[in-house]
């Protein structure tokens, strides 16, 4: 094994103290896979052989209720792992959700055999699996209190906030914000509008411009003090 061939370890801080020989047999029990933008990396019913690392890029997760409506549930972002594949793979259950390539991604695949095998035999692997999982778990349970609890306005001024490029631009439909925050495109689009008369946004086909960050924040944080 080169030592170019395991560098994408150090960018997974906890995996990076593995003993060699567990280390040796990650790197070369896995692969360095490359995945365009816009494939779907999983789907309903699908069965989950691979745990994949991202090292480059960003997976969107979001489920189908059975009248077609779509929620998000979180991104899988680079130095992180998809809580529902690990779930699915330690209860050896079929996908419930979609996965999808936000932007190119460049992620490592650990197929089932080589996850398990680390599993049952690694301490430090098994602490990094678990550690993510919990993190992504509470992350959920957070995403259900803002859905319950939290008004909208407040979550979509967070949420702009967090989608902004670094020009001020969010790049998004009112449907696909819609979808973001498990709420309909028309409550989305009366938001927004009230945001626009604010001055804090200015709007255009497919696009979001934020024009007054720190009333968008200040909303935002009203959110956090309840």
């Amino acid at each position: 094994m080169s030592e170019t061939a395991g560098a994408w370890i150090e960018q997974f801080e906890a995996l990076s103290g593995l003993p060699q020989p567990l280390r040796d047999d990650l790197v070369n029990g896995s692969q360095v896979v490359e995945i365009p933008a816009g494939t779907q990396v999983f789907g309903p019913g699908q069965t989950a052989d691979s745990l994949l690392l991202l090292l480059e890029g960003t997976v969107r997760v979001q489920q189908r209720s059975e009248t077609g409506r779509e929620v998000f549930l979180y991104r899988v972002h680079a130095g992180e792992s998809c809580v529902l594949t690990t779930a699915c793979m330690l209860a050896f259950e079929d996908y419930s959700a979609d996965g999808v390539a936000e932007t190119d991604l460049r992620a490592v695949a650990i197929p089932r055999a080589t996850f398990d095998d680390l599993v049952g035999r690694s301490p430090l692997f098994r602490d990094f699996v678990f550690k993510a999982y919990s993190r992504r778990i509470i992350d959920l349970f957070t995403l259900i209190d803002h859905i319950v609890f939290q008004r909208m306005d407040v979550r979509l001024a967070a949420r702009l906030l967090e989608l902004a490029d670094t020009d001020g631009v969010v790049r998004a439909t009112h449907q696909v914000l819609g979808t973001e925050l498990g709420t309909a495109r028309e409550v989305v689009s009366r938001t927004l509008s009230e945001f626009q008369r604010r001055g804090w946004i200015a709007q255009s086909r497919g696009e979001v411009r934020l024009l007054a960050n720190d009333g968008l924040a200040v909303l935002a944080r009203a959110g956090g003090d309840r």
